[in-house]
């Protein structure tokens, strides 16, 4: 799901680069300069992000990548709809001056629409991984992965799954003995050795720690 959500949002953000680098072409560095300039930015940021992301793969980096980046299209949208307003593009008939001759009115308009649809978007797309990456972090955490921050992303369970389990890298097992000295693992693939004529009891463990399990006698 999150490559998914992250293909889309890189495929809408070339689409957006495509088209203000197109505006670059036709009215930089004179006509329009403010707008053209700053529409390379979100695109180009966002591009960039995605490939600090694909060596970083950790919550506390996205999140802050997402938090920034969230505002750049906010900001985009914004300006966006200041500069193409209500204007309905199919009455349109005229011609737009640019540096290297002219361009349809109407043509501009359509782009215009499409860098304002596609800014929102991607605003709202990026707000809402923010929102679902705390969510699913804070969770881990809750349950016991203290160092879910910066562990890599993979690890999270969606929702209704619970967090990967612990590695003994960052997690080191504390193993419990039976009553025959044996050491038996708690976590991960493994389960418990239960002895002859006892019963297994489990109680949850200190702070989110490890459960205690206990053999007893029946």
């Amino acid at each position: 799901m999150r490559r998914v959500g992250y293909l889309f949002a890189f495929l809408a953000s070339a689409a957006v680069l495509g088209l203000t680098a197109n505006f670059a072409k036709l009215f930089l560095p004179h006509i329009n300069r403010d707008f053209t300039i700053f529409a390379l930015i979100p695109p180009s940021a966002t591009i960039f992000a995605f490939l600090w992301i694909m060596q970083f793969s950790q919550p506390i980096v996205e999140v802050t990548l997402h938090f920034f980046i969230s505002i750049l299209w906010l900001a985009m949208g914004a300006w966006s709809a200041d500069v193409i307003g209500y204007i309905q593009c199919y009455p349109l008939q005229g011609q737009l001056p640019t540096t290297k001759g002219s361009i349809s009115e109407r043509s501009y308009c359509y782009e215009m629409k499409a860098v304002e649809a596609l800014s929102w978007t991607l605003f709202v797309t990026f707000a809402f991984f923010f929102i679902v990456l705390v969510t699913l972090t804070s969770r881990a955490v809750a349950f016991g992965r203290y160092y879910a921050w910066r562990e890599h992303v993979s690890q999270l369970g969606w929702f209704g799954e619970l967090p990967g389990y612990p590695t003994e890298a960052i997690y080191p097992r504390a193993p419990m003995y039976g009553g025959y000295g044996q050491p038996y693992p708690m976590m991960g693939g493994y389960h418990v050795q239960q002895m002859p004529g006892h019963s297994i009891m489990v109680q949850p463990g200190v702070n989110g720690g490890q459960p205690i399990v206990t053999q007893v006698p029946v």
